[in-house]
């Protein structure tokens, strides 16, 4: 009985932990140019389920990006169980719960980071934001 009641609870919380990760294909950072664009953008994509630490991750990123660059930088959330969130998600190859930074083909994944330490310390999350922003603004 009480294998059974181990085994029920390791399931369980496999499966909290896997609903809210980030997919395993987006998982590593990526840029595919090293240019400088016009604008940076942060996007936050998201699945209707949602746990504190997906709530946090938008809400202190979208924080920081305001406090860090005001309207320099535009910061949009999309759920990809919607229409526009799908669209926007298969326009940059995005496929499960995502923080990304763009700027032109520059694409920089922060999901990680961003589940990391958005709860328990989003300072370190904001200055992360900085550190690849920054480059990125003319």
């Amino acid at each position: 009985m009480k294998a059974i009641t181990f085994l029920t609870l390791a399931l369980m919380t496999l499966n909290f932990g896997t609903a809210c990760s980030s997919n395993a294909s987006n998982a590593s950072e990526t840029k595919t140019t090293a240019s400088k664009a016009d604008n940076v953008e942060v996007y936050y994509f998201h699945n209707a389920r949602r746990c504190a630490t997906c709530k946090a991750v938008e809400a202190e990123s979208k924080n920081a990006v305001k406090e860090l660059y005001g309207n320099k930088v535009s910061f949009a959330t999309y759920n990809l169980e919607e229409a526009e969130g799908e669209q926007k998600a298969e326009k940059l190859g995005v496929s499960g719960q995502t923080l990304l930074i763009v700027s032109g083909d520059t694409q920089i994944n922060i999901t990680n980071e961003g589940f990391m330490y958005a709860r328990n310390n989003p300072e370190k999350l904001k200055q992360i934001i900085k550190e690849k922003v920054d480059p990125l603004i003319k």
